[in-house]
């Protein structure tokens, strides 16, 4: 046995190498594009998991290869921070690290169940589904995602604005799959590897096609840029300075540092407004605990009605729940305007959860915070010299990688963002700085709203729409940055529409492939296989029909499914009926729902059950039967047009037929003639019957159940539409409910629910349509491969109706 043979060896270098991709791919460049690869080492690791055990325990080895790679830093910053040492600070986030990075162990769990019950295709969808929907429902520490890693293509990482960067990682993890499949099926040939190769390679084709189409769109008019002075004065650890130099002397450097570069923005730079980054003025403003302390907010509004300018700066606010990490908006002539109290504290160091504290935890941890979290997004008016007033949203270090934050306040209205952070945890290593900013400019992807960023010693920048960064710092330097960014009214973006919905979406399909698992009635592929012992079948649901009743039933349903295209014609023609769903109602009810019920009682009269023994056809219904000797039965023929369903005629010897109505008929007819009936009636082989076969040919998937189709297709789309209405009709999720209570908001639910349903099943018809008609003419130019044709047909129409609508639907909004 050589050495890479073992499994244990195979296991390790599989590991090692994603990490080492891991470690180049978190420090950005040029290695952005091994986002694409990183986990194929690992995922190959995962496909030969014996068993679920294996599987965990590859992905547990995995969050520690992962956290070591990328987060080295935080552990080195958590020892000297804790004053533990950077080695210990290490080893304690290695051992934390399935805390730290519980998605790969989920979606080893999913992917490795799913895989084993439905196969690859299905395990790699759950696998992605299972990672977002567990960031979501647990956030990281640090907020972060592989689809951070995109950040330096300028051009892929457009995409953030329709799924934010948990849509990215989604893809990243779906082009992984597809190179790690092409490298299982390596030995089928170039055949065998080129579909799964080529669904990866349509990732970064798709992005790159929506990042070109986004760069070169016009982005709106704008007004002045704003002309924003970002001070970074590189002074840092104030705790130490405290105990060396005293409080008044460490905040009488701070502030005469922060005047002298905000004189320079003002006076030689003509800012139009100073940003000082977070805590840099290291008390209370506004509400002075000592005199000292009061003299200093005095000199401060001095300074700010001198310059002529409005100030936004880092500070403390408190009030008689406790103190709060804060904003303080200040303006010349005014005074202070207000604080944004920041909303994402940082655990342990700046707050303690009620359960965790308590006085021997501040024993043995005395650097604990106590500060009191805010309570959401606030957007201030920014009031400049030139009567301008722009809205702004601030946000204070870990608010920046809360994507839910930048969205609320996009939706406040504000134009622009504010950073403020301290980044003198990343003194040691610049890495986390690097990172910290790469999550921050994504919120402004995701909203196009441009953001000023202020840090105390680095990255401190101006970053446009795109994530650009138009100025900014480097680690460690005392430097003043001066950017003019253009400020408009944007557009809103699908995230800003919908919110943070890839997570929610991922955990939605979770929850319907879990409901897949267990029912029965989904788990059917195909039509019942042809029994298994001759002579024998088991009973099938018939209609038995007379002319009449076959006559009826057939113009009912055709009358049905023909209203169908006119009611498609009639809501592209008229507006007025296009945007009022109750008649949409009335009408879909009247010509559809009533004569396709109609169909379906006549067909309901005349059903029985269908089965053979002892050489007889047995149709029973309740306590009637009628028994036909196989043997004088003359003839069977298929119908050659299945209305008002497919069907088989028998022909007796004595001349009389009947007719009977059933989904598969050619089951019934070849059970008919394992048990000794007459072959199935010959014709010479026309167009329509040609036509008829290939639709008798074709095997139903899941995709086809009533359920799937016309019940949860609907409500997927139902449920964002009807999302982002209450947003925009009534200012949140539940805004109708709160309103009007209940009632109302279930009604209002279930009239977008039915217009859903309709706009589906109308979809449907004509897709079907187009399937019956292309089939036809395949049948009359091309008979011999009209059941090949329908086949490729009916997987068209599946991605035309449940990728087609939801894509529809995201343009939609996208233009709007």
């Amino acid at each position: 046995m050589t050495l890479l043979s073992n499994p244990a060896v195979r296991t390790a270098g599989g590991i090692l190498a994603s990490g080492a991709m891991v470690a180049l791919y978190a420090r950005g460049g040029a290695a952005w594009v091994l986002g694409f690869v990183l986990l194929v080492p690992w995922l190959r690791n995962l496909d030969t998991s014996p068993t679920l055990a294996t599987a965990l325990l590859r992905a547990y080895l995995m969050t520690l290869a992962f956290t070591a790679a990328a987060f080295a830093w935080f552990g080195i910053a958590l020892g000297l921070y804790a004053q533990v040492g950077a080695a210990t600070g290490v080893a304690l986030l290695l051992l934390a690290a399935p805390l730290f990075q519980p998605q790969f162990l989920v979606f080893a769990l999913v992917r490795h169940i799913t895989r084993h019950r439905y196969g690859a295709v299905l395990g790699a969808l759950a696998g992605a589904a299972a990672w977002a929907a567990m960031q979501r429902l647990v956030p990281g520490l640090l907020g972060d995602t592989i689809g951070h890693g995109l950040y330096p293509s300028r051009l892929l990482r457009q995409g953030a604005d329709v799924g934010g960067t948990a849509g990215l990682t989604v893809l990243l993890l779906l082009a992984n799959e597809g190179v790690a499949a092409a490298l299982a099926r390596r030995s089928g040939g170039l055949r065998a590897i080129a579909r799964p190769l080529a669904l990866a390679a349509l990732v970064p084709v798709l992005l790159a096609g929506y990042g070109l189409a986004v760069l070169s769109a016009s982005p709106g008019p704008a007004g002045k840029p704003l002309r924003m002075g970002l001070i970074q004065s590189n002074i840092v650890a104030y705790d130490r300075q405290r105990q060396e130099k005293g409080t008044h002397a460490v905040v009488r450097e701070v502030l005469d540092t922060h005047f002298a570069m905000s004189y320079d923005a003002v006076v030689r730079q003509q800012a139009d407004a100073v940003l000082w980054p977070e805590t840099a003025y290291p008390t209370t403003f506004g509400n002075p605990k000592s005199e000292a302390g009061a003299e200093f907010d005095r000199e401060i509004l001095a300074i700010v009605n001198s310059a002529g300018v409005p100030f936004v700066f880092g500070t403390y606010d408190r009030d008689s729940a406790g103190e709060y990490n804060a904003a303080a908006f200040v303006q010349p002539g005014t005074g202070l305007m207000g604080f944004y109290r920041k909303t994402r504290l940082f655990p342990l160091t700046e707050y303690v959860p009620a359960w965790l504290d308590g006085p021997l935890l501040r024993r043995w941890l005395p650097w604990t915070g106590d500060w009191r979290p805010g309570n959401g997004a606030r957007v201030f008016p920014l009031r400049l010299a030139d009567g301008r007033e722009i809205p702004v949203l601030p946000l204070i270090c870990l608010d920046d990688v809360d994507t839910n934050l930048a969205i609320d306040g996009a939706r406040l209205g504000a134009q622009a963002i504010l950073t403020m952070s301290n980044d003198s945890w990343f003194t040691a290593t610049a890495l986390g700085a690097e990172m910290h900013q790469v999550a921050a400019a994504f919120r402004s992807i995701e909203t196009r709203l441009p953001q000023f960023r202020a840090t105390t010693n680095g990255f401190s920048a101006a970053i446009d729409a795109t994530g650009s960064v138009l100025a900014g710092t480097r680690m460690g330097e005392r430097t003043l940055v001066i950017a003019d960014v253009p400020v408009r009214i944007p557009r809103r973006t699908l995230m800003v529409l919908w919110g943070d919905w890839v997570g929610l979406a991922a955990s939605a399909f979770l929850v319907v492939l879990a409901a897949w698992s267990v029912s029965p009635s989904w788990r059917r592929t195909a039509h019942a296989p042809a029994p298994a012992r001759p002579g024998v079948l088991e009973p099938v649901k018939v209609a038995v029909l007379p002319p009449a009743a076959r006559i009826v039933a057939g113009l009912l349903r055709t009358f049905a499914r023909g209203s169908l295209l006119w009611m498609c014609a009639a809501l592209l023609l008229d507006d007025a009926l296009r945007t009022n769903t109750l008649a949409q109602v009335r009408i879909f009810s009247a010509f559809f729902l009533v004569p396709e019920a109609a169909a379906w009682g006549v067909l309901f009269l005349f059903s029985a059950k269908a089965s053979i023994a002892n050489g007889h056809l047995l149709l029973t219904r309740d306590a009637r039967r009628l028994e036909l000797a196989l043997c004088d039965i003359a003839a069977m023929q298929c119908w050659r047009l299945p209305i008002p369903c497919p069907g088989i005629s028998l022909q007796l010897a004595c001349g009389r037929r009947y007719a009977l109505a059933l989904d598969n008929p050619g089951v019934l007819a070849a059970a008919l003639v394992a048990a000794g009936g007459p072959p199935v009636k010959a014709r010479t082989r026309t167009v329509i019957q040609a036509y008829a076969q290939a639709g008798l040919a074709i095997r139903r998937s899941r995709l086809d159940h009533p359920f799937a189709k016309f019940v949860l297709l609907p409500l997927a789309l139902a449920i964002p539409a009807f999302h982002l209405h209450q947003h925009i009709s009534y200012g949140s999720a539940f805004g109708e409910y709160y309103s009007f209570g209940l009632r109302a908001y279930l009604t209002a639910f279930a009239l977008w629910w039915a217009a859903w349903s309709i706009g589906v099943v109308l979809s449907e018809a004509l897709l079907r349509s187009a399937i019956e008609a292309a089939t036809l003419l395949a049948a009359w130019l091309r008979p011999a491969r009209a059941i090949d044709i329908r086949q490729r047909l009916e997987r068209g129409g599946h991605v035309a109706l449940f990728l087609g609508l939801p894509a529809w639907l995201l343009l939609t909004v996208y233009r709007a």
